[in-house]
């Protein structure tokens, strides 16, 4: 499962990061928006590795399995 971390900044915003994925945070009003924000942007930066033959992180290859 790829681990995404979120916390609320000291203006009141929330954060949300994926650690295995460098860069891949977003800002949400509320901690439910900051979670749907970077869950959005992590699957679209492991898409794109993805379709580029790149390696993805180890955390992210259990998201997909064949049948």
């Amino acid at each position: 499962m790829l681990k995404i971390e979120i916390e609320r900044e000291d203006d009141g915003r929330w954060l949300g990061e994926a650690p295995a994925l460098p860069g891949v945070m977003a800002y949400g009003e509320t901690e439910a928006d900051a979670r749907t924000k970077v869950t959005a942007l992590a699957l679209r930066v492991l898409a794109d590795l993805i379709e580029h033959g790149e390696p993805v992180p180890a955390e992210a290859r259990e998201l997909f399995i064949a049948a």
